[in-house]
């Protein structure tokens, strides 16, 4: 049984479609796995200090350039 799209879905699947190849091009992303400990810990430290997970790889990107 297909279950039906509302109009706003039928309209980010369309766009979907339009711009998956302009978006590929555009952006890449880290798939990592961390235990779930590690992972809960990160993420309850960042909401905390209301950090984004991309803002947290940035600023560790920034300082180890430092570093060296």
């Amino acid at each position: 049984m297909d279950k039906k799209l509302t109009p706003k879905q039928k309209a980010r699947q369309k766009y979907e479609l339009l711009h998956k190849e302009e978006r590929e091009k555009a952006t890449k992303q880290f798939n990592t796995r961390l235990p779930v400990k590690e992972y809960d810990e990160i993420t309850s430290f960042l909401k905390s200090k209301g950090i984004a997970k991309v803002d947290l790889i940035r600023i560790g990107y920034q300082r180890l350039k430092e570093e060296q």
